[in-house]
């Protein structure tokens, strides 16, 4: 198993103890590209083909649904690579 497996599988098993930057990792090596709006916005961007996912930055976690999104949209994204 590697290490992105593993990851997706402690944010299955705990979606309300993930991290922004553990979020971002995933989606960022799973091929996804990130973009900040400008103007001071605290929502990051992530899309691949017609996939897409905003996600806002909190500290020390995001919030569950946030999380729920991110794995419902990964669904395959993993095993495929």
């Amino acid at each position: 198993m590697g290490k992105l497996e593993k990851l997706l599988k402690k944010i299955k098993n705990n979606p309300k103890a993930m991290r922004f930057e553990e979020l971002d990792k995933i989606l960022i090596r799973t091929g996804f590209n990130r973009r900040q709006p400008r103007k001071g916005s605290s929502h990051y961007i992530y899309s691949k083909g017609s996939k897409r996912l905003t996600v806002p930055f909190d500290e020390p976690h995001i919030k569950t649904i946030y999380v729920e999104l991110a794995i419902n949209l990964l669904k395959g994204e993993i095993n495929n690579d």
